[in-house]
């Protein structure tokens, strides 16, 4: 494993840096883009269900445990990232963390309970956005009065009133665009 090292942000567990895999295309989300993120999200997370459907190194979810969420489900295909994932979770004793290790896509067929955030950060080049947000919208996963943070490449291009959903907040940091969807 490279010395590859995140940073939380905000909120219990501020400062602390945590170790991920060395995954080929895994890249968190910036700590200048979590910033403006988790100021966006500053009245939504505490206390809130959130859902970190590409969990990768952990960073959009451990930050929303750290600043106040009641739960986060990580989701996690890749066997290393996820094995780094429950070695961190194990470091910060977070015990509102649930880590699954399974495809996203699987995954949202099985879940029945809705979430108030959920984070989406797929793979890039891979078309999976708009399958998962199919998913998640039509089996009501998002509660009402949630929201949706995704990031995807910034030569993609979605329409997002096909979901019935609009977009609330929207930033680009290189080649990477964030929205924060209602």
């Amino acid at each position: 494993m490279k010395n590859n090292l995140l940073r939380i942000i905000g909120g219990e567990w501020r400062s602390r840096q945590l170790r991920f895999a060395d995954v080929p295309g895994l890249r968190p989300t910036p700590d200048r883009v979590r910033e403006t993120l988790f100021n966006w999200l500053q009245l939504q997370i505490p206390g809130a269900r959130c859902l970190d459907l590409f969990a990768g190194s952990g960073a959009l979810g451990l930050e929303a445990l750290s600043r106040g969420a009641s739960e986060v489900v990580m989701v996690e295909k890749h066997p290393a990232a996820a094995k780094a994932l429950r070695d961190n979770i194990a470091l910060l004793g977070a015990q509102h963390a649930q880590l699954v290790h399974d495809d996203a896509l699987r995954f949202l067929q099985r879940e029945t309970e809705g979430f108030e955030v959920i984070f989406l950060d797929p793979p890039f080049r891979k078309n999976l956005l708009e399958p998962v947000l199919d998913t998640l919208l039509a089996k009501s996963l998002l509660k009402p009065g949630g929201m949706i943070y995704l990031e995807h490449e910034s030569d993609a291009t979605i329409d997002f009133s096909r979901f019935n959903l609009n977009i609330h907040r929207e930033t680009q940091a290189g080649q990477v665009k964030s929205f924060l969807l209602i």
